[in-house]
């Protein structure tokens, strides 16, 4: 159970002071405050959690994992129940904790960090550009969490890398769809923030986990894998 307990604990992480940063504090730091706050709660648990688990904290991840060959279809499966385990008990927590709020705190007005496109979300764009973003933005991502964890590479580093490019990716892609590519991150929000949510949910989930196959796919056919062996001419 220790993989899956690291995975729960860093996804709830990830979830609570990501989300909660937009929640609570999004007016105070902005898109930048915002995307930091994602990326270093990820290098946090890298290094907190990635000797345990390797830190996916992210379905989409762990199934590009999958897709590359280093990890069985069984294994993925318990990180993915601790993965939106954690996101959804991260959601719960913020919900307590903006309840609380003296002045009152509308979540069906005010969200509770969830993701969506379209009129009246963030910079309103359409679901293409969304599906779009969030495909390439998690190919990309998942491209530098494996090359920067496979063979040969400065592993020591891995950890600040990764949470980098999840900064870029949010300052990126915040006014686009508020940044998913992780199907956890999406879910958790969703179930208490409810109707568009909910509706919208779907390509939260399919485009994150598209973009982490086809990374995935690229390693496993050794076109970026520097261990690989090239095929005789």
């Amino acid at each position: 159970m220790k993989k899956p307990l690291a995975e729960f604990i860093g996804t709830f992480t990830l979830v609570l002071f990501g989300c909660g940063a937009a929640v609570i504090a999004g007016e105070a730091i902005g898109v930048l405050g915002i995307s930091f706050a994602f990326g270093l709660a990820l290098i946090g648990m890298a290094y907190g959690i990635g000797p345990v688990s390797g830190c996916h904290i992210n379905p989409a991840v762990t199934l590009g994992v999958v897709a590359s060959g280093r990890m069985p279809m069984g294994e993925a499966f318990s990180y993915i129940i601790a993965q939106v385990a954690g996101a959804v008990v991260a959601a719960l927590i913020l919900t307590i904790i903006v309840k609380g709020r003296l002045a009152g705190y509308d979540i069906g007005a005010s969200g509770l960090g969830q993701n969506g496109w379209g009129e009246g979300y963030i910079g309103e764009y359409n679901m293409i550009a969304a599906f779009v973003f969030e495909a390439v933005a998690t190919f990309l991502f998942v491209i530098v969490i494996l090359g920067s964890t496979g063979g040969g590479a400065p592993t020591a580093m891995a950890g600040l890398a990764i949470g980098l490019t999840l900064v870029v990716i949010h300052l990126v892609g915040i006014n686009v769809t508020g940044v998913s590519v992780n199907p956890a991150r999406s879910i958790g929000p969703a179930l208490f923030a409810g109707g568009t949510a909910i509706g919208q949910l779907w390509l939260f989930i399919i485009a994150p986990i598209l973009g982490g196959l086809a990374a995935g796919s690229l390693f496993k056919a050794g076109l970026l894998d520097a261990d690989a062996v090239p095929a005789a001419e």
